[in-house]
């Protein structure tokens, strides 16, 4: 496994996230050597939508894609829906595809990224109910269980995250991509 030390991952979320897709690609980065920042709209701490709970560190508002190697977005139906409506967020992830960094998102995270703008002419996966929305932003979708697309990872669901952890751990070490872009 690659090793992410000194790497910093910024991980945007909000509550009703799908708890699995924000504490295992955690665990993963963490594991490798990185070190992991929840960014969120909300202040205090957020729930995830079986009851995990997580202390937020940093505004989506005052976070700088300047200041992080990659960036995780777990997916969830509330948070992609709830970030997707935020401009902060949009913002702070839009910025990551435009310093040319590593992004994963998993489940319903891909519809930030539709609303960011970064995903016409990409190839990419997400949950299947997304697939219709993706297309019309005019991504590539493929029912597949990991996509990497110049440092760009996505998934489909819980099911895939030992492919999603393992594919993140690698584009984050290999750090920015030229390709990678808004």
């Amino acid at each position: 496994m690659a090793t992410l030390t000194g790497k910093n991952v910024a991980f945007l979320a909000t509550n009703g996230f799908e708890d699995s897709e924000l504490t295992s690609p955690w665990s993963a980065v963490v594991d490798a050597g990185a070190t992991a920042t929840l960014v969120s709209p909300a202040s205090g701490s957020i729930e995830g939508k079986k009851g995990h709970s997580q202390q937020v560190e940093l505004a989506a508002a005052d976070a700088r894609a300047d200041d992080f190697d990659a960036l995780i977005l777990p997916g969830g139906v509330v948070n992609g829906d709830h970030l997707r409506m935020d401009g902060d967020s949009i913002a702070f992830a839009k910025a990551f595809f435009e310093q040319h960094k590593p992004v994963g998102a998993i489940c319903h995270a891909a519809w930030i990224l539709v609303e960011a703008g970064v995903v016409d002419g990409r190839t990419m996966t997400s949950y299947p109910s997304l697939q219709t929305d993706l297309r019309n932003a005019g991504a590539d979708w493929v029912d597949e269980e990991v996509v990497v697309d110049a440092g760009f990872v996505t998934s489909r669901n819980p099911d895939d995250l030992p492919a999603f952890n393992a594919k993140l751990v690698e584009e984050i070490a290999e750090g920015p991509h030229r390709d990678q872009t808004a």
